[in-house]
């Protein structure tokens, strides 16, 4: 499995947020558009002052590649998983190892219980990840996104802090 780190994102880091954002799969991915330096800085200052959500940035060999985040979290012991990687990063296993560590990390530290995360049903990429981060299909959510006028509907996993996950990235659970 390909090994990265997970740190803090510093202000050091907007020309890989620019980058990210930039990507044409990525440009409105966020609520606002990140194509300024001020943009990129207040995406990365945003999840420095949330007790609800914690960001990392991802590195791989020394440079930041990828973003991963656990967001509202809630009373339920329960948080929203979030990925991307920059494209030269795809198709390496960056983003399985990354969304293994912030699970290891968000039940470990943060105490939590249930993780949750969704792609669009024609995102095979995202799909695998999320199975092989351990992330087990629990169904789809009819017309959940709203993109540029259509409406998508999106696979729901979860990852539970019992489930056993298998080292190879298949996913499983003990019973």
């Amino acid at each position: 499995m390909t090994e990265v780190d997970l740190r803090a994102w510093r202000p050091d880091d907007v020309p890989v947020v620019l980058d990210a954002f930039g990507s044409p799969d990525m440009a409105d991915q966020a609520a606002r558009p990140i194509d300024t330096t001020w943009a990129a800085l207040e995406w990365i200052g945003v999840w420095g002052f949330r007790d609800d959500a914690h960001a990392f940035a991802v590195v791989l060999d020394g440079q930041v590649v990828g973003n991963v985040a656990v967001s509202g979290i809630d009373a339920h012991e329960t948080g929203w998983v979030s990925y991307w990687t920059l494209p030269r990063a795809r198709g390496r296993g960056v983003a399985v190892a990354a969304t293994r560590r912030l699970a290891e990390w968000a039940f470990r530290e943060r105490g939590l219980f249930r993780l949750e995360l969704g792609h669009r049903l024609g995102n095979a990429a995202s799909c695998a990840v999320a199975t092989r981060s351990g992330f087990l299909p629990e169904g789809v959510e009819r017309a959940k996104l709203l993109h540029e006028g259509a409406r998508y509907d999106v696979e729901r996993h979860a990852r539970l802090a019992t489930d056993r996950v298998v080292p190879s990235g298949r996913e499983g659970r003990d019973r």
